[in-house]
């Protein structure tokens, strides 16, 4: 007989498996909030997979609009066959989360079925909204905040600030799948094309690209870091943890310049769980340019 404890056993397993850097802070958590938290990283990680991992975007549509379905059924109280669902509809009803995030996520995924590189900054950001703001928005109805009118902009400017981490983090890996997600305008205004990003051309101009972007980011982290003063202790703990998890990712950008380009950047998990823990003990201090 499924129960509501199963299901969210299930999305621990999900967890566990991905190997993902939000392991560790997650689990800084009590245990309700801990449970919420991996529920929704769960419900990410299956509609990530669905377009990872399929070889016909038409068939993926299909799979990603059968488990949107699923979730607006079940959300109006429906039973659902799936685990992951159960686990995150009770989530959002144990924590007031507002149902738009959810859908918001899925439309940011369904983004990498219809376009695979972006002409402007707006446009990246609107997908960095859908695919990493709205999970952070989520997640602190979770861990508990105040009411404050800087909380929301603060948890969207932290979403960007770690969604751009990624991107940089993973040009080589996203090429391979096709995808280009540094701007257009961006390597026109630096001197070069995504052409050359796809030839493995890395000339002058890319050195500026990878300055610009890492400053970009940058200041996404500064804007985000007024959100630990505005979460609840058990939500500042595990913020603080995952900002310096992300910190550490970005320094390891902005160290290798160009070398983004061509190889995926990842700092060892020792030094990803040290700076873990120096962050819960010091703060989310922005990080620093040195470009």
């Amino acid at each position: 007989m499924n129960t509501l404890a199963a299901d969210h056993a299930e999305c621990a397993a999900v967890l566990a498996r991905s190997g993902s850097n939000f392991a560790l802070p997650i689990r800084l958590l009590p245990d309700a909030k801990r449970r919420g938290t991996t529920a929704v990283y769960a419900f990410c990680r299956r509609a990530d997979d669905i377009v990872d991992d399929a070889t016909d975007p038409s068939a993926a549509r299909q799979h990603l609009d059968a488990f949107e379905s699923d979730l607006t059924a079940s959300l109006a109280d429906k039973t659902s066959a799936d685990p992951v669902i159960r686990a995150v509809v009770d989530t959002v009803r144990s924590f007031a989360v507002p149902e738009n995030y959810l859908h918001d996520i899925l439309d940011g995924v369904r983004m990498d079925l219809d376009r695979t590189t972006y002409d402007t900054f707006s446009q990246l950001e609107e997908y960095c909204r859908r695919v990493a703001s709205a999970v952070g928005l989520a997640a602190i109805h979770i861990w508990g905040f105040r009411h404050d009118p800087r909380a929301l902009p603060a948890a969207h400017a932290c979403g960007l600030a770690f969604q751009l981490t990624n991107i940089l983090r993973d040009i080589p890996e996203d090429l391979a799948r096709g995808r280009i997600y540094l701007p257009q305008q961006d390597f026109t205004e630096c001197g070069c094309c995504p052409d050359d990003l796809r030839g493995g051309r890395i000339g002058s101009g890319f050195a500026e690209l990878a300055r610009r972007n890492v400053a970009q980011a940058a200041d996404f982290y500064r804007q985000a870091e007024p959100l630990d003063r505005l979460l609840s202790t058990d939500g500042r703990i595990v913020f603080r943890a995952m900002f310096g998890v992300y910190r550490s990712m970005f320094h390891a950008v902005r160290e290798a310049g160009t070398k983004v380009f061509t190889d995926r950047v990842r700092p060892s998990r020792p030094q990803l769980a040290a700076a873990a823990l120096a962050t819960v003990l010091l703060g989310p201090r922005p990080p620093r340019l040195r470009i």
